[in-house]
């Protein structure tokens, strides 16, 4: 089973960027959690981090294209208001599964709305990397 994670805008300053919200962990130790999880339920993952919107929805095309048995998508900002992120991942057929770090219910008010949302197969978040293991968890189970 392979499984891609996308990271989005901004997750590659982790440890930098408000560390109150996001924690002090670093991006690469996201990377070390996600492999050392992956490798407890023995699924195959890429991981891959952009900036750029375009990027993203090439990687989710990618993931159809290779047969990704599902993707873990934390869209960052993208997830307040890209429509084609959104229209991405209703046409790739796969399973989805939204992630973020914090509590987006429990931010500011431009971002407690996520037009990705009923789209994907499931959201995890609130609990900073624990999420992204609920997510793998979630998608390993399924396939």
């Amino acid at each position: 089973m392979k499984i891609l994670i996308i990271n989005g805008p901004n997750l590659n300053l982790l440890g930098k960027r408000e560390p109150e919200v996001y924690g002090k962990n670093t991006y690469q130790d996201l990377v070390k959690f996600l492999k050392k999880n992956s490798r407890v339920l023995n699924v195959d993952i890429r991981i891959c981090q952009s900036n750029h919107e375009g990027k993203i929805i090439d990687y989710l095309q990618y993931a159809m294209k290779k047969r990704y048995s599902g993707v873990v998508l934390n869209a960052g900002a993208y997830t307040h208001y890209s429509y084609a992120i959104r229209d991405c991942i209703a046409a790739i057929n796969i399973p989805v599964v939204e992630v973020h770090l914090s509590n987006i219910k429990m931010r500011e008010e431009f971002r407690k709305t996520s037009v990705i949302s009923d789209v994907c197969a499931k959201t995890f978040m609130g609990e900073h990397f624990e999420s992204y293991r609920k997510a793998l968890e979630y998608v390993a189970k399924k396939n």
